[in-house]
């Protein structure tokens, strides 16, 4: 199985402006999904700390905190990498997401590329028992669907 989904848009906004909304208003425009839960309850709210082991979090309404994962690479206004665990995912499992911002003339390419689906166990919960290209393919929608609310916020 490939292991990875690569996507990405241009938003009207510097490469500094898309880092910033990306990271300090996450939790503005990122939606829940029912396929890629972070957290086993209702959805919360994302937020990272910035800086290299800062964490990405999900806060619930009553307050409780879960930890999604963990920034591996903080380059602003370039890059920003991190781990990512889902809800259903073994408790020793993570994935690596690495965002990039890349200006392109008045615009910013955003990318997305996210690895390691192929540490995720046949028979767990956190693959909906799709096949592997299907499931890389809603992963990708779900990420298309990210970016797109992000193009949103910057604007």
């Amino acid at each position: 199985m490939t292991s990875k989904v690569y996507v990405a848009l241009r938003v009207r906004a510097t490469p500094e402006r898309a880092f910033q909304v990306f990271v300090e208003e996450i939790g503005s425009w990122w939606r829940a999904s029912p396929l890629f839960q972070t957290t086993p309850r209702a959805p919360g709210e994302l937020a990272f700390e910035p800086g290299e082991g800062g964490r990405l979090t999900e806060t619930l309404a009553g307050g409780k905190v879960f930890e999604i994962g963990r920034i591996t690479a903080w380059e602003p206004p370039r890059r920003l990498q991190f781990t990512w665990r889902q809800a259903n995912f073994p408790l020793d499992l993570h994935t690596e997401v690495e965002v990039r911002f890349e200006a392109v003339g008045e615009e910013t390419r955003v990318s997305v590329e996210h690895r390691g689906y192929h540490q995720v166990p046949a028979e767990s919960a956190a693959r909906h028992r799709f096949p592997d290209a299907v499931l890389l393919a809603r992963l990708g929608d779900y990420w298309r669907a990210q970016l797109a609310s992000l193009r949103t916020a910057v604007a």
